[in-house]
């Protein structure tokens, strides 16, 4: 008896329910659900600030062609990102059930209306990390970084590109001294940088006043005998090696990042973009065009041999020779897999000289191993490796572009401007990219 009871109620309400939906539908016209971009009954309505409702794939197409967060009837700005009214949708499914089917038949078979919305959907779903921290939509960016901290950042950019600017030449002045000029102090910070363990010898350099026209004059045997009697002969051969790139020189070789950068300022720019962009077009590049200078440091420091026994990472990279097989097999693996990781176990082994440098250079290599997979997982994910070859063809043709536009207009840039984009990728980026992966990590599949 209580089951029939209940299954009347319900009847009963169902009843009422339909009569009321009936007696809705005849006093309300259809023209109050009229969508005014398509002035057809609305599909998946969605209200804007300003009030106005809109079919959503038609505010999906105003606005993929506009590029305008605004209200097409109004001009009124909407803010964040709009979504389906839900109570106004269920009210117009029920008065209007076959005309939205209809409606929405029609939709699906349109490739435009779908293709508008995806781009519009998508945009909602990058909106979607600042809505969870801030609980609204900045519609023209936003992210980890605020306005105000993006102005900090700026101004600290420029603020420390003006001190080294000022400072550099000043603190480089060996790489740009003659030997013949220098001063026994200057022999003493030529002598420190080789290593630690040359502080042994700095008493005994000071005691004799050595100075440049005294040290281009020493040979080895000068150095086994009083008052040097550096009995060590990996000291001894790391002292002569050095001394010959001296002499044939004529200034103190670049020994550290900003020494090197002084000297080659250009270069050193244009690497260190190219390294974060292109790592293995880069890596090509040192090998065929500055294989001495910049890629037997390399290999040789990612790729050391047993035989490397020097006790520091300066003095190692003095007197190299061609890479083994065994070097050359490590080093092609990791280039074609872990790029990245080249560079951080580079910058790993100047720890001693760049604390903080490379610490920075190492997360910013991280960042960018992470963000690397996640650009494979996504082709691997949508099946598109197909797309592999010209992708990497077209990577290939704007890091030439670039190489060459930096090339021509290079010697027209501004030295405090090169400086300011240099501490940038050098301390900031990695900021940015952390910005990224944080996106990357949020985003939903598609």
């Amino acid at each position: 008896m209580e089951e029939d009871e209940t299954l009347q109620g319900e009847t009963e309400r169902a009843e009422v329910e339909t009569r009321a939906a009936a007696e809705v539908g005849r006093r309300i016209s259809v023209s109050e659900f009229l969508c005014h971009c398509c002035y057809d009954i609305m599909v998946n309505p969605t209200t804007l600030n300003c009030g106005h409702s809109f079919c959503r794939h038609c505010l999906a197409l105003w606005w993929v062609s506009s590029k305008k967060n605004e209200c097409p009837e109004c001009r009124e700005k909407w803010e964040g990102f709009p979504k389906v009214n839900i109570l106004f949708r269920d009210v117009i499914e029920k008065l209007f059930s076959d005309a939205i089917e209809q409606r929405k038949e029609d939709i699906l078979q349109n490739s435009d209306v779908a293709r508008s919305l995806a781009t519009f959907q998508k945009y909602g779903n990058d909106q979607m990390p600042t809505v969870r921290n801030t609980g609204r939509i900045n519609p023209q960016g936003g992210g980890f970084f605020s306005g105000v901290l993006t102005a900090l950042t700026c101004v600290a950019v420029v603020l420390l590109g003006y001190h080294w600017s000022s400072r550099e030449f000043e603190e480089d002045l060996l790489v740009h001294k003659p030997v013949a000029k220098w001063t026994a102090e200057e022999v003493i910070i030529w002598l420190e940088q080789l290593g630690a363990w040359a502080s042994h010898y700095k008493e005994r350099f000071l005691l004799e006043k050595v100075n440049g026209r005294l040290l281009l004059t020493l040979a080895e045997e000068d150095f086994t005998k009083e008052p040097y009697s550096i009995e060590n002969s990996n000291h001894r051969k790391a002292i002569m090696a050095e001394l010959e790139r001296v002499k044939a020189l004529g200034v103190k070789p670049p020994q550290n990042l900003w020494e090197y950068k002084a000297v080659n300022p250009g270069k050193s720019l244009f690497l260190l973009y190219a390294l974060k962009s292109s790592p293995r077009l880069s890596m090509l590049y040192l090998y065929l065009f500055d294989y001495a200078e910049a890629f037997l440091p390399f290999i040789h420091t990612i790729c050391p041999t047993q035989e490397d026994m020097y006790e520091d990472t300066v003095t190692k990279l003095i007197d190299l020779q061609d890479p083994s097989w065994k070097q050359w097999r490590e080093f092609i693996v990791k280039y074609l897999f872990l790029p990245y990781q080249l560079i951080a176990e580079f910058a790993w082994d100047w720890l001693d000289v760049h604390y903080w440098t490379s610490r920075f250079i190492i997360v910013n290599a991280m960042l960018l191993s992470v963000l690397e997979l996640f650009s494979f997982w996504r082709l691997w994910s949508r099946r598109e490796l197909k797309t592999v070859p010209h992708r990497m063809w077209r990577h290939f043709w704007k890091a030439l572009t670039q190489g060459l536009f930096v090339a021509i207009f290079w010697p027209f840039i501004p030295q405090f401007v090169c400086n300011c984009l240099f501490y940038w990728a050098l301390y900031f980026n990695p900021i940015t990219n952390i910005d990224q992966v944080v996106k990357e990590v949020r985003r939903p599949e598609t």
